[in-house]
């Protein structure tokens, strides 16, 4: 499969005016610390028993709340944690799936420059458990 198309932060959030999704793949207490407005919490890893592993439920709470049709943007802290996130679901048949690298505190490109996050840049922001889109209730949805 391909890999998802990358945005910047301001690409992605002119695409959540035009009808996609913002998951913020990180854990809950960085997502509560402060995530774009309007995301949507379904962490890639949960905590374990030796520290943060694999979210086993990943893909299934992300299709059950939104269906494999549902166009989505992909986030995290700097964009590891969304690009396995992006590869898990092209993997498992979402057809339409962005990644934004910068993340919300920032990144590096492949030549190691700088790239401004969702934070740096200014761009519309929330704090807490907004409701229905905290991890907890995400998982109970049914698209």
């Amino acid at each position: 499969m391909t890999d998802a198309k990358h945005v910047t932060p301001e690409e992605a959030q002119a695409l959540l005016g035009e009808g996609h999704v913002y998951i913020d793949v990180r854990s809950e207490a960085e997502f509560a610390a402060g995530h774009p407005a309007g995301a949507y919490n379904v962490p890639i890893n949960v905590p374990g028993p030796a520290g943060p592993m694999p979210n086993p439920d990943f893909v299934a709470v992300v299709e059950g709340a939104f269906g494999k049709d549902q166009k989505l943007v992909l986030g995290c802290k700097a964009g590891p944690r969304s690009r396995r996130a992006c590869a898990l679901l092209r993997d498992a048949g979402f057809a339409d799936v962005v990644e934004m690298p910068a993340g919300w505190d920032g990144a590096r490109d492949e030549f190691g420059r700088p790239l401004a996050g969702w934070l740096k840049l200014g761009l519309p922001t929330a704090t807490g458990t907004p409701a229905g889109r905290s991890y907890a209730e995400v998982r109970q949805k049914k698209s």
